[in-house]
């Protein structure tokens, strides 16, 4: 059935005590989505789908259930409560929570499976537990203490973890514990990733198991070199002096080293990573045989990219393959070591599109696995046996994800076979030998529904089919439920620019209506999708607003054409996209061209500040949250890749991608907020930025957070900070009624 069609008769079945959406419903305790499921993983044997979902009293505490494809039942395997009934987070735990943006939820965030599909391995609040899949209420505790980033061993013989910056193994068959390293403290770590690498490269991990399990690869870094940030995180009822090793823009990064270490004996060896020793390393991989190590080195400038080998008996090394650009080379997690076939999946975007290739352990190329005008998102699974490799893409729609397989062997690089049916956005979660996955789909007027499917796309078993019938926690909301419409239009240079549109409720044609514009409008972020959950846009729309969304150049999930415009000059061409969507609003016979306001979070943040100081002729009002307003205190990693110089080689670049050298054309109202604790955006950015306001004399309005990180998470604080941008718009567009 069509989603259109779907939403006609979910509609007809809401009963009729509707209700309107309200901020207090959607930061409320229960979720609007339904029984929504998170980290859907399937177990070895292919025996359990297993997911993270809510508990039914508070959609922010997580536990663990299970889905078996026997019996067909479901049931919740661990409470988290039941496990610990109050968390005590370390300043590590949060700070990495932060980093993986799972800050506000509590309970079980992660989990892992046995080998042999018998055992699941459970962290909760810095403890580690080992729970029998068979009998999950005898769960054993294995360690404690601040322990972070627990792993099975690939054999299933160790159980890994990091604790206080060090790295750990014990022994299942024995129950021994042996610390692997023991020097880790003060500014010297173990098996971690780097700030950087957490933030901006998705490396959540800094160690990585051999196949058989007889060793680990580990990052050791010492972070000594680089500066001191002193934060001051404001609390309510007090004040923390953070000393935060933050490497800005032109600033030493850490020192990095590559490890190898046997975890039954301890034993130690250094992998040499070239004289260079400024570098990103990106992370390291096993080949499938356990006798190569290949580790992802990346310049400084990030121009330059070289996968390595490393004989693991011997540590000799040689070069597999070097990928440059002009721009920056884009990092990814998609390289897969095949066991039949001395082999390796490689994705570049050497094409101007992300693409997959087969080479052969000597890094030659031997074939494309993909290939044309379209572009990979990620690997989803590999089957070997079947000569198959299963993608995520949108291929057909930019605005979608949808799954696909391709052959191996290359025979189908031109076109890959679509397993995943409907428009709207799918995402797919595999067994790890590919014969079965979980797939969660969702559109604009579908809550996400999770089933379980055959790798030709096939229907197996709903494992959530979450229909919105009279039951569904969305059902009394259903009859004010806005439809979003999708439409493009041109860049300045002929690009194509994606924008969804919601009309506020009561539309009518010949009145004119004020405009919520939210933008991000950064690189590797893409908003505008046929997806379900924007409640925060239904909700504006309901109150009489035209919600506004665009893609400007620069966005995610695109060519390399599209995302290299913005590069050396932030704000610029992102901006110039904005405007000319606001442009093409205004001669919209339903706006009033005089009400169009603008909210953005974070680069939003920023772009909200360029987008006043560019065009307050044009948009009457902004929302600026969390906003970087000078990129020489924005970190290396992610700021020298885009802007493509440092603060010292490039001091023009800087100014012109701030904000500082614009706010002369600032004019419109502004609302201003930040969390005062912010280890993402330091809050400096802020002070900066409201010191020159007032040195302008520019009146502004200011909202802070005590005690908040990046994201101002927390359901309380969360529906504060939107009543505050509703407020805020309804108080400078004159209201919401139609004119």
């Amino acid at each position: 059935m069509r989603p259109l069609l779907l939403l006609l008769a979910a509609l007809a079945a809401a009963p009729a005590s509707a209700e309107r959406l309200t901020l207090d419903r959607i930061h409320g305790e229960t979720s609007l989505a339904g029984p929504g499921v998170r980290s859907l993983r399937v177990s070895p044997d292919g025996e359990r789908v297993t997911f993270l979902r809510g508990s039914a009293d508070n959609q922010y505490q997580l536990d663990l259930w299970e889905y078996n494809t026997k019996s067909k039942a479901t049931r919740r395997l661990i409470d988290s409560k039941r496990l610990v009934p109050t968390e005590e987070l370390s300043l590590e735990e949060k700070a990495r929570r932060e980093r993986a943006r799972t800050a506000g939820l509590s309970g079980i965030l992660n989990y892992f499976w046995s080998p042999d599909g018998k055992q699941l391995l459970v962290p909760i609040a810095g403890n580690l537990y080992l729970v029998d899949a068979a009998k999950p209420d005898a769960a054993r505790k294995v360690a404690s203490g601040n322990v972070t980033d627990p792993k099975i061993s690939p054999r299933g013989r160790y159980v890994s973890f990091v604790r206080d910056q060090n790295l750990v193994v014990i022994d299942l068959k024995t129950g021994a514990e042996r610390a692997l390293t023991t020097d880790g403290k003060g500014t010297i770590h173990n098996g971690e990733a780097e700030f950087v690498a957490q933030e901006e490269m998705s490396q959540h991990t800094g160690y990585y198991w051999a196949p058989d399990d007889s060793a680990i690869a580990y990052r050791r870094y010492d972070e000594a070199p680089v500066p001191v940030a002193r934060r001051f995180e404001i609390f309510a009822d007090r004040t923390e002096v953070i000393d935060q090793h933050y490497p800005a823009a032109g600033d030493p990064n850490v020192l990095i080293d590559l490890m190898v270490v046997n975890p039954a004996t301890g034993e130690q060896r250094k992998v040499d990573l070239g004289a260079e020793k400024d570098i990103y390393l990106i992370r390291a991989d096993f080949s499938a045989d356990a006798k190569t190590l290949v580790y992802q080195r990346q310049s400084r400038d990030q121009k330059r990219l070289d996968l390595v080998a490393v004989d693991v008996a011997t540590l000799a090394q040689r070069p597999l393959l070097t990928e440059t650009s002009k721009t920056w080379v884009e990092i990814n997690n998609d390289l897969r070591f095949l066991k039949g076939r001395n082999a390796f999946i490689w994705a570049s975007e050497r094409s101007g599109r992300k693409h997959l290739y087969l080479y052969d352990l000597n890094g030659k190329l031997l074939h494309p696995i993909s290939r044309g005008e379209w572009g990979v998102d990620d690997i989803l699974a590999v089957d070997e046996g079947a000569n198959k490799v299963y993608i995520s893409s949108n291929r057909e729609a930019v605005i979608d994800k949808q799954a696909y397989f391709l052959a191996l062997d290359g025979s189908t690089a031109d076109k890959p076979t679509r397993i995943t049916k409907g428009d709207g956005w799918h995402e797919a979660a595999f067994a790890g030998n590919g014969k079965l996955f979980v797939e969660t789909y969702s559109n604009p007027n579908t809550p996400p529904q999770v089933s379980i499917r055959k790798p030709d796309g096939s229907m197996v078993e709903w494992l959530e089919k979450n229909e919105l019938n009279a039951n569904h926690p969305y059902a009394k909301y259903l009859p004010d439920h806005l439809p979003t419409e999708y439409g493009s239009m041109k860049a300045a240079d002929g690009q194509t620019l994606y924008y969804s549109i919601i009309k506020p409720a009561n539309f009518d044609a010949s009145k004119r209506y004020p405009v919520f514009l939210f933008t991000y409008g950064g690189p590797h972020s893409q908003r505008v999708t046929r997806t379900w959950g924007n409640y925060f846009d239904q909700y504006m729309a309901q109150q009489g607003f035209v919600v506004f969304r665009l893609d400007n150049r620069g966005s995610g999930r695109r060519e390399r054409q599209f995302t290299d415009t913005l590069y050396g000059n932030l704000g610029k061409h992102e901006v110039e996209d904005q405007v000319a969507g606001v442009d093409w609003l205004a001669k919209q016979s339903f706006v009033d061209p005089k009400r169009i306001g603008v909210f953005g979070w974070s680069y939003g943040g920023f772009m909200t500040l360029r987008l006043l100081a560019a065009a307050s002729d044009k948009i009457a009002m902004g929302v600026s949250v969390a906003p970087v307003t000078d990129w020489a205190l924005y970190d290396t990693h992610y700021t020298e890749r885009y802007v493509g110089a440092t603060p010292k080689s490039n001091p023009a670049a800087y100014e012109q991608s701030g904000v500082f050298a614009h706010l002369d054309g600032l004019k419109s109202p502004l609302l201003l907020i930040h969390g005062m604790a912010d280890d993402n955006v330091l809050f400096t950015n802020t002070t900066r930025l409201i010191d020159d306001l007032v040195k302008r004399n520019v009146q502004f309005e200011l909202m802070t957070y005590p005690g908040a990180k990046h994201g101002i998470s927390g359901r309380t604080s969360q529906r504060h900070v939107f009543g505050m941008i509703e407020s805020f718009f309804k108080k400078n567009l004159g209201g919401t009624e139609a004119k």
